[in-house]
């Protein structure tokens, strides 16, 4: 039977749009689901803020009247006013190993997003930086962190029949505390904020975070300007975010740098919630919540989630004070590993920091470029 496609237009839709790879990945050790109500509140208009400066539309996928893949395709007007580009962005591809589904969701896709007057398509790529991004190619045994993606191993395949060409990587490694990289980031961190007068600002609760949150996203507009496929974080963004996250960080892992009284730099790191989301399996009631709970003690891997530095103290050398300090957290937990989220395969600097540790790189992501 022919493949046919749907557009998700309904709030029912769009719910089928989430929980579509629930049964795809069913079984699966490796996926670490969404929050159900989160992601499709992401979807929405009137929920998601990124819609004043972003087109979108979502599509499903059905065969002999069952879901079997899904797609979305993003135009974020600011980005490409920031690059005077024509840019689309598909978002969400998961389906089943059929050639002829996947090329019909892409083609749907390419199709509303040329006639959009877009001259590219890249992906997969979610409304900002904080939103879905990357196509897992390398590492499909490894559980991811939350702030990453987990692929059908036979996706890459698919892409590159259909013409889809690299455009750039992320790579994710494990590192182990040892020693040797905690005693010269101690080191190095006291030097700097001796010869700088950088300070520390440590949270224990969530009271005492709260009021630095806005301060949190400036920094990261600064910081992350000049990456590629960013666009700056408005107010209404910012606290969609706030909520969205708040309610799992654990502010004992999150520090911050002052210098003059001025908030400059930031890391937010979390002990390793996968395993407690696949339990909470896309809800956080009435149980999965306390499986995000339970999962604060006990736990010898820290994800580090984000780090920012503005640009005008970078050269200080910063995060290695950033380092150091969630690095201190991490060995009076017990914690013992460390899984960095995806940094640009360009990134020299930082790579080259993570292989001063005992490391693994496990994982790679890929962002996909076709001319339309």
């Amino acid at each position: 039977m022919s493949i046919e496609i749907r557009e998700a237009i309904t709030k029912d839709d769009l719910k089928k749009f989430v929980k579509f790879p629930f049964e795809l990945y069913k079984g699966n050790k490796y996926w670490v689901p969404s929050i159900i109500k989160d992601e499709v509140k992401s979807l929405m208009p009137e929920t998601n803020p990124a819609f004043e400066n972003c087109k979108a539309k979502f599509w499903l996928a059905y065969k002999d009247n069952k879901i079997v893949g899904r797609i979305g395709a993003i135009i974020n007007q600011t980005f490409n006013e920031k690059t005077g580009e024509k840019n689309g962005r598909y978002t969400r591809l998961e389906f089943i190993n059929d050639h002829e589904v996947v090329k019909a969701l892409t083609e749907t896709s390419e199709k509303w997003l040329k006639e959009q007057g877009m001259t590219q398509v890249m992906g997969p790529l979610g409304f900002n930086n904080l939103d879905l991004q990357g196509m897992l190619v390398e590492g499909f045994e490894y559980i991811p962190s939350i702030a990453s993606v987990y692929h059908m191993p036979y996706y890459l395949e698919h892409l590159e029949k259909l013409g889809y060409e690299k455009e750039i990587d992320w790579v994710e490694f494990r590192l182990t505390l040892t020693d040797t990289p905690v005693d010269k980031a101690n080191r190095g961190a006291g030097l700097i904020m001796k010869r700088f007068g950088i300070e520390v600002v440590q949270f224990k609760t969530m009271n005492e975070l709260l009021p630095h949150s806005d301060t949190i996203f400036e920094i990261l507009n600064d910081a992350f300007s000049d990456l590629p496929f960013v666009s700056p974080f408005s107010p209404k963004m910012m606290a969609f975010y706030k909520e969205k996250y708040i309610k799992i960080l654990n502010p004992e892992f999150v520090k911050m740098l002052r210098l003059k009284g001025e908030m400059v730099g930031f890391i937010i790191g979390l002990p390793s919630l996968s395993e407690a989301m696949q339990k909470a399996n896309g809800k956080l009631f009435p149980f999965g919540f306390l499986h995000i709970l339970k999962a604060r003690k006990g736990i010898d891997v820290m994800d580090q989630l984000l780090t920012g530095v503005k640009k005008e103290v970078l050269a200080t050398g910063a995060g290695v004070i950033l380092m150091a300090e969630i690095q201190k957290q991490m060995l009076s937990k017990g914690m013992k590993y460390i899984e960095t989220t995806g940094i640009f395969e360009t990134n020299i600097n930082a790579i080259s920091n993570w292989k001063n540790y005992e490391h693994i790189q496990h994982k790679r992501k890929r962002c996909f470029k076709k001319m339309l």
